[in-house]
């Protein structure tokens, strides 16, 4: 129940091939800290070479390994540093999750001349212009890889869409024309009218020479590098019956008990992740976007806030079993395109919501437990320094949850500004107070319990704060500091 991962990366990440070593050098950090599963960022090479992220997917085959897009290895390491390094978190009991980017490609070999049709970028349902020969990116031989553990070549028919025409280069989101017709895949939920394209060459998965290809390269993803599951991107822009079929043939011929978690991402409704939930039989664990948003939201607004509706609208609320609750990612830092950052001063809130609460499967952010500090610099060379602070309560947050988040749960979200809840404890193991507040001081009366009579409980995370009486008939009157956390445990 206690299980904690982390998502071992952020955007800015030095580019300096250090993080597969890294993360081989912080098992005893993982393991004090409660962490049993680590996600990684996508492994393969990028089209922007040794400075990819990982997402703008140029050959899935190549770990490092390879002489691409300008290097050998990729923006983390090398093949045998990645392999290394995961095969060491393993031997310590450490799960691994690696990142599968299966909705676009980039950074094509050669060029082709095909037919398309340019849509309307709002509607991707309407066409806004009649079918043209256009010359795009859509070719891929990976000659440096040369045919080495896969001969597909990608051509137009694997491909969906594309966003320029290299010859004229007008730019615009094209729908290629081949044996699909002119019609996008089947996509969950109605955002641009089918958000089937994203960026790049956008993968055809309804062309079985594609499925096929991508089943050999789970196959040899994982008979290659052992992971434990699998993290998987952009699911609004794939169909469901694309992940259906491929995760059907991976818990069948590759591994049974493969880890799923996935990345729909939204910042309205929950509903479309419930949808999506029913078109993929619940096979994947979803990211609680609509929860990270009312974090965003409730750090802006402060005060103003009303912390009674902070599980509002959020998949932990209706499917906490299937929901992986957390407060940033990679994509909600500032600069990027989901941008959406959570102010500081409520991340230990927020933390102590999805980490010390019954329902979910908290996931802690790279930035939250080590902190970064980066230059970025804008499309007019004018340069910015971001820092993201470690949120040093964090570590007693998560020392917090392996000994003392255990036992039934009892909510006092009668307050607008200030809420809490009561781990009663189960088999021998303490449980605790968990009280915020997003304004000022507050007290609130609390019943622990009869088991709790007559004992002492200090606050986790201030060492200032005084002791609380239990009386006996199992109330006590705990307090929390202005715009701040407390977890009250028993001191014996």
């Amino acid at each position: 129940m206690n299980q904690v991962m982390i998502q071992f990366f952020e955007w800015y990440y030095p580019n300096d091939g250090s993080l597969w070593n890294k993360v081989g050098t912080e098992v005893e950090t993982f393991k004090e800290f409660g962490i049993d599963t680590i996600w990684l960022p996508p492994a393969y090479k990028g089209v922007s070479g040794s400075s990819s992220e990982g997402y703008d997917v140029y050959d899935i085959y190549d770990l490092g390994e390879f002489d691409q897009k300008g290097t050998i290895r990729t923006k983390y390491g090398t093949k045998e540093e990645y392999i290394a390094a995961i095969e060491h978190l393993q031997k310590h009991k450490i799960k691994v999750l690696v990142d599968v980017v299966l909705n676009h490609m980039g950074g094509a070999d050669e060029k082709e001349k095909i037919m398309a049709r340019k849509v309307d970028p709002e509607n991707r349902n309407v066409f806004i212009e009649e079918p043209v020969e256009i010359e795009a990116d859509t070719k891929f031989l990976f000659p440096g890889r040369n045919k080495k553990h896969s001969d597909f070549v990608w051509d137009y028919h694997c491909f969906t869409g594309i966003d320029h025409d290299t010859e004229s280069g007008e730019r615009g989101i094209y729908k290629i024309i081949n044996e699909y017709g002119d019609t996008w895949e089947e996509v969950v939920g109605e955002e641009k009218g089918n958000f089937d394209y994203l960026m790049f060459s956008d993968i055809e998965s309804r062309n079985p020479a594609v499925l096929d290809e991508l089943k050999r390269w789970g196959k040899w993803y994982f008979e290659t590098v052992r992971f434990d599951g699998v993290r998987l991107d952009a699911l609004k822009h794939i169909s469901p019956h694309f992940y259906n079929e491929w995760l059907s043939y991976m818990k069948t011929h590759v591994k049974q008990d493969l880890i799923v978690i996935g990345e729909f991402w939204t910042s309205g409704t929950v509903d479309v992740l419930e949808k999506y939930i029913e078109a993929t039989g619940a096979a994947i664990q979803l990211f609680d976007a609509p929860l990270h948003y009312n974090f965003h939201t409730a750090s802006i607004e402060g005060n103003n806030y009303d912390m009674r509706h902070i599980f509002g609208n959020s998949l932990v609320s209706r499917q906490p079993d299937l929901a992986i609750t957390f407060v940033e990612n990679h994509d909600t830092q500032p600069f990027q395109s989901l941008e959406s950052p959570v102010d500081a001063w409520f991340k230990p809130l927020a933390y102590s919501l999805i980490l010390l609460r019954q329902e979910g499967h908290p996931c802690v952010f790279y930035c939250d437990l080590y902190g970064t500090c980066y230059t970025h610099v804008n499309h007019e060379g004018e340069e910015k320094q971001v820092i993201m602070p470690k949120i040093t309560v964090l570590e007693k947050l998560l020392f917090a949850r392996q000994k003392y988040a255990y036992g039934p749960q009892h909510d006092y979200f009668d307050d607008a500004h200030c809420v809490g809840w009561i781990r009663e404890g189960a088999n021998g193991q303490n449980g605790c107070v968990v009280l915020l507040s997003n304004a000022g001081e507050a007290v609130k009366t609390m019943h622990v319990g009869m088991q709790y009579a007559g004992k002492r409980f200090i606050d986790l995370l201030r060492d200032d704060a005084q002791e609380v009486y239990i009386d006996e008939a199992g109330n006590g009157a705990f307090g929390v500091g202005a715009g701040s956390a407390a977890v009250w445990i028993a001191y014996d």
